[in-house]
């Protein structure tokens, strides 16, 4: 034997909220919605054409469509034809995606989101839910103190560390065999101090500078183009200098903080 199952009845329209469950979602975004003040919605008033969607109804079907995680403005046209919940919100209109994009990028939905983000942490304080000092960010991801990629280890710091001074010297070599820097007097013919990386980077700044005088007094298109050419090396360099003097400087005050230890965080 089955439920009485009979597509040919006529069935009497029903209230749709006797559907929704009392603590169905819905309701939170009514009653979120309805504590805007009416000022708020005086933006949207018009006086000629045909008249327009409520904003307090549009605004409940877009927050509704988001909690569902549900963004684009078709599938939300979709849910106002299908969704319970979504049919209440809206009382029986059906706002095309056309309308519902419109509303989404009109001026005035940005402060009405702003006010619905106020007025939801005043409902929150005021049922305690949270307290009045509560921070909120937008997502953001903060490592915490205590994770583990928080942990500088001293032999990964040596291991980069000699990396940075075999391709400094390399670099260095490069710009002397280029011309482009003189012979340095090197305190240590190992290492290359930071002092030193410091003058590299002053007399590749002066080939740069030539460089940019010679384009710019220039006419010949040719010659200027060889000239750019020429001058991305020069610029390649400066930039990788100046990324060894942050590097070393970093690893020279984790060695400070590691003293005799192996590790720190």
């Amino acid at each position: 034997m089955f439920k009485n199952y009979n597509m040919n009845q006529v069935v009497l329209p029903l209230d749709l909220e006797i559907k929704l469950q009392e603590n169905d979602i819905a309701y939170a975004i009514h009653d979120l919605v309805g504590s805007i003040p009416n000022e708020a919605f005086d933006s949207f008033l018009r006086c000629t054409g045909c008249p327009a969607y409520h904003p307090r109804m549009m605004l409940k079907i877009i927050l509704c469509a988001y909690t569902q995680s549900v963004f684009s403005g078709r599938k939300i046209e979709d849910l106002v034809k299908d969704s319970v919940r979504m049919m209440w919100l809206a009382q029986g209109y059906e706002p095309s995606y056309r309308t519902i994009n419109r509303f989404r990028v009109h001026p005035a939905v940005k402060e009405l989101l702003r006010q619905c983000f106020v007025q939801f942490r005043c409902q929150l304080v005021q049922e305690k839910l949270i307290e009045n000092e509560a921070i909120f960010i937008d997502g953001t991801k903060i490592e915490a103190n205590a994770n583990k990629f928080t942990f500088v280890w001293k032999k990964s710091i040596e291991k980069y560390h000699n990396g940075l001074i075999e391709k400094s010297n390399q670099l260095y070599d490069e710009l002397l065999e280029k011309e482009i820097v003189p012979e340095i007097e090197r305190e240590n013919e190992k290492e290359l101090a930071l002092e030193e990386l410091a003058q590299m980077v002053e007399k590749v700044d002066e080939v740069i500078s030539e460089y940019d005088r010679k384009i710019e007094d220039s006419s010949d298109v040719a010659e200027r183009k060889a000239l750019r050419t020429e001058r991305k090396f020069p610029k390649q360099a400066r930039k990788q200098l100046i990324d060894y003097i942050e590097r070393k400087l970093k690893y020279q005050r984790d060695f400070e903080i590691f003293d005799e230890r192996n590790s720190y965080s």
